[in-house]
């Protein structure tokens, strides 16, 4: 018996000293939090509630994985996973699955990926080895290369076309360039070429990116086209009021007027039934989620570890402000999930993955 046992008590000991139990519990709080509002969204797609679990078995396990993978290793692996991901964006481009007009997947049989999201981790992965690997002599040069670097996937994942993936990619890799000490004077010449370069992204924008653009300035020009989206969120989130409807009471929802209910618009269908109280304790666990991971990083003993972990930081407070941003009406729609709430298996992969790498860090800071 005791040959048994002793393993599995060592296992268990590793596992506590591995697991950050404040970050695993928020987790968990708003996994909970949003499979209850799932259930409710979803009453009508059995199939999506069935799927959200295993979406969330997979996470775990995905979490699991990673949190047990030391830095070390991933520092070594950041180069061929960020080449692996543009070999895999190449692909896409020539023999890629096209549907609504996008090509973003790439086809194997069994399984179908959309290899944008690899680069979520795999950019940030890349620019803080590089930036670790470059620390005793950061010039001029090194941050010229790290432009490089950052413009390769995003424009192999504009050209699919999918501008809200190549926004969340950029934002995830400028965050590292920042955290490793860009100097103001680029940061300043940098917002003043975006500001000079509107008019031709403007022109360079597809015809359905333009129409989300006017639609969020004014969604009652199309009530019933592009700003029905829109409109029916932002009267379910007016109608829940301070304290909701109720769980299960949402009519926006259990009417079928809120599109996208268990995925991108998961927010309008939890704002209706749970109301402005419900929200704000919302609002107060995406806000722990980010300060956590931003005390990790701060403690972290290596370079690489804390331009990693900052960027997950900025990771998950990007997909939460642009998912709400957009729902609210004060961000065009661009098909973000909801961390942790949302229905789908991709996004809840990459999220497992950020968490576990967070454990990772931290559990390595109390090693040393």
């Amino acid at each position: 018996m005791n040959s048994i046992t002793t393993p599995l008590l060592k296992l268990i000991r590793r596992q506590l000293h591995v697991i950050d139990i404040p970050l695993l519990l928020i987790v968990l709080l708003l996994s909970t939090i949003g499979f209850i509002t799932l259930f409710s969204a979803g009453a009508d797609f059995p199939w999506r509630i069935s799927g959200q679990i295993r979406n969330f078995a997979v996470a775990g396990l995905v979490m699991l994985v990673f949190a047990n993978i030391p830095p070390k290793f991933l520092e070594k692996i950041s180069v061929p996973v960020f080449t692996f991901g543009v070999i895999l964006l190449l692909l896409t481009l020539v023999v890629g699955v096209t549907v609504k007009g996008a090509t973003r997947w790439l086809d194997f049989g069994i399984m179908r990926i959309q290899p944008s999201e690899i680069m979520k981790l795999g950019l940030p992965m890349m620019l803080a080895w590089y930036f670790s690997f470059r620390k005793e002599t950061l010039g001029t040069v090194d941050w010229l290369i790290a432009g490089v670097i950052l413009c390769i996937p995003v424009t192999l994942i504009l050209k699919q076309p999918d501008l809200g993936t190549s926004i969340l990619v950029s934002i995830a890799g400028l965050s590292v360039i920042f955290f490793a000490g860009l100097p103001w004077k680029w940061l300043a010449t940098l917002g003043t070429l975006l500001i000079a370069s509107l008019p031709v992204i403007w022109m360079l924008m597809h015809d359905y990116q333009k129409t989300r653009v006017l639609t969020l300035l004014d969604p009652t020009k199309d009530p019933l086209g592009s700003g029905f989206h829109i409109i029916q969120a932002l009267i379910a989130i007016g109608s829940g009021g301070v304290w909701g409807k109720g769980w299960m009471q949402g009519t926006q929802a259990h009417l079928d007027f809120i599109p996208e209910r268990t995925s991108d618009f998961l927010f309008a269908v939890y704002s209706e039934e749970f109301g402005l109280i419900g929200n704000a304790l919302l609002l107060t666990l995406f806000f722990a989620l980010v300060c956590r991971s931003a005390v990790i990083a701060v403690n972290a003993k290596r370079l690489y570890c804390r331009l990693l972990a900052g960027s997950i930081a900025i990771i998950f407070f990007t997909y939460t402000f642009v998912n709400i941003g957009m729902v609210s009406g004060i961000l065009p729609v661009v098909g973000v999930p909801l961390p942790f709430m949302s229905y789908g298996g991709t996004a809840l992969t990459i999220l497992g993955m950020c968490t576990g790498i967070l454990m990772s860090i931290n559990a390595d800071r109390k090693k040393k």
